[in-house]
């Protein structure tokens, strides 16, 4: 299950340092944050994309792979994508992950740089909050065949391509049949990404302690097909009916070109997401933050 649990406390030892891809203009501040945890005794690595930004760097450099292994905390400097992408590679290694926001909106990476130190120190202490989330795995099957195996931490979606043309897929969730849709897409949530594609597709905000789906089409044809929220436990299969250019989308990370007859079955990994926030986090003052739920209108 999902959960958060304030009381839980780690001891760090090694720390790994995770920059934005291709923004060298960011390592100064992890270069700081390097030199002022080696201060705190810990020792720090980072991982091979982010040094290949810098020459003659004195920190061990490792694979994310090697980081898995060896890393307590990995802490990333970026937006919201770049823990996505490091999310989905570390989890299986149950890593506790902790962001820094240098990108735009920071739903995932909740510690601002002007802080940077001061709440990372509280983190290394103690206190923090820690926050298990769901990822999905997907499999894409062609002839009974799978062609792709991959996970997402955001969302699953089949849309139309370049051509423009509807698709029309038949879902089934836990082997029964639920709908023939004709859309332009139809998007698989999970809790995390409900406040992404999902969220602009008029799907409901799940709270990140559910263990909840959502599918929430894209523009369909029969405007009576709402979102529908099932168990995080559900197998989901979305078959290909008609597709003259159709694509499946994982996270962004990874697409796949679909044919007719292919099936997506989307389930619930087994393993999830161990997310460090800090300790005065607030999940709901986030959203009113970066939602600007409580601008007045004219402001």
């Amino acid at each position: 299950m999902c959960y958060n649990d304030r009381a839980m406390q780690t001891r760090f030892r090694v720390v790994a340092l995770i920059g934005k891809y291709k923004s060298p203009e960011i390592l100064p501040s992890l270069l700081a944050l390097a030199d002022w945890l080696a201060g705190r005794g810990l020792e720090v690595v980072v991982d091979t994309l982010t040094a290949s930004h810098a020459t003659d760097l004195p920190l061990r450099v490792l694979s994310l792979d090697d980081i898995g292994r060896e890393a307590d905390l990995a802490i990333v400097l970026g937006g919201d994508g770049t823990m996505l992408n490091i999310a989905r590679t570390l989890a299986p290694f149950d890593v506790a992950l902790a962001g820094v926001n240098v990108g735009r909106l920071g739903f995932l990476t909740d510690v601002s740089i002007d802080t940077m130190f001061e709440t990372v120190g509280a983190m290394i202490d103690g206190r923090h909050i820690v926050e298990r989330r769901m990822l999905v795995e997907a499999e894409v099957r062609r002839d009974e065949r799978p062609v792709l195996q991959t996970s997402a931490f955001n969302d699953i979606v089949v849309s139309k391509g370049a051509v423009g043309s509807l698709i029309e897929v038949q879902v089934r969730i836990d082997h029964q049949f639920v709908c023939a849709l004709r859309a332009d897409g139809l998007i698989v949530s999970t809790p995390t990404g409900s406040t992404a594609y999902a969220l602009s597709a008029g799907g409901p905000i799940l709270h990140p302690s559910l263990s909840l789906l959502t599918l929430v089409p894209v523009c369909p044809q029969t405007l009576s097909i709402r979102p529908l929220v099932v168990s995080g436990d559900s197998m989901i299969e979305i078959e290909i009916i008609d597709a003259r250019d159709a694509r499946a989308h994982f996270d962004s990370h990874s697409h796949l070109e679909l044919q007719e007859g292919d099936r997506i079955v989307v389930r619930r990994c087994a393993h999830g997401v161990r997310l460090l926030h800090p300790s005065d986090h607030d999940y709901f003052h986030m959203l009113r933050e970066k939602l600007r739920w409580s601008e007045r209108p004219g402001r």
